[in-house]
């Protein structure tokens, strides 16, 4: 196992059970700044499970997990967030009975300490912020309205945004489009190009026309290890991920 990587993820021999199911088995997974890293596989091969443990919601059995060299195994999830580690779950997580404006607004680092919350001011730094976050996330018109009147796909983009907003180096998003329309998918695609000019993204999903459509390197999952590993074109000609996966 390397003590020392130019990556800025990278999990060795990373291996997590489960009433002696091993869910992910030997995984090694490196990520390098400024990418975009799509995860695929069948249902049960271990995809949420890595997102789980890279974010520390769930121990690994056995090997490493560093962020910039850092091993972050043993913290806590806020603390890997402090890192700069930013998590999207497959179902979106916002305050409903908040405005777009507020639900960013919450999210801005300030106010996540106890002391932040007690003495927080709206500044022009936080609006301009927000106003600017809105505007990738295509939600600069929705400012004033109640998160819960927004459409799935819309949902889905402000959470994205109260990520963006703490400005993590490496975003993990679960199924960003599920459930939402044509449009709406080219549009997530835009956004995903516009975030990786400053931080590197790692994607799960099983839309195959979306990950063409923004995947750097493609890593397949099968039974909690790496199956394959490339571009678009090496993983579609692979005879192994023909038979595992895109024959499901």
């Amino acid at each position: 196992m390397s003590s020392n990587t130019d990556f800025l993820l990278a999990l060795e021999d990373v291996s997590v059970s489960f009433d002696g199911f091993k869910a992910v088995d030997g995984l090694n997974l490196y990520i390098d700044k400024g990418e975009l890293r799509v995860i695929i596989g069948p249902n049960g091969a271990g995809k949420t499970t890595v997102l789980d443990l890279i974010c520390g919601r769930t121990r690994l059995s056995e090997g490493s997990i560093k962020f910039k060299n850092q091993e972050i195994t043993g913290l806590k999830e806020y603390e890997i967030v402090k890192l700069g580690l930013g998590r999207k779950f497959q179902t979106p997580s916002i305050y409903e009975d908040l405005t777009v404006f507020e639900n960013l607004e919450i999210s801005y680092p300030r106010g996540r300490s106890v002391a932040g919350a007690l003495f927080w001011k709206r500044t022009e730094e936080i609006v301009e912020r927000v106003r600017e976050v809105a505007g990738m996330i295509f939600l600069e018109a929705q400012l004033d309205r109640l998160a819960e009147e927004l459409s799935h796909g819309q949902k889905q983009w402000l959470e994205i945004g109260m990520l963006l907003i703490q400005d993590p180096e490496l975003l993990m998003l679960d199924e960003p489009v599920a459930g939402m329309s044509v449009s709406e998918r080219l549009k997530t695609a835009e956004l995903l190009k516009e975030i990786i000019k400053n931080r590197s993204v790692i994607v799960i999903e099983h839309d195959m026309k979306f990950v063409e459509s923004i995947a750097h390197r493609v890593t397949v999952l099968h039974q909690g290890k790496v199956l394959a590993e490339g571009n678009m074109d090496a993983i579609q000609a692979n005879p192994k991920v023909k038979e595992v996966y895109l024959g499901h």
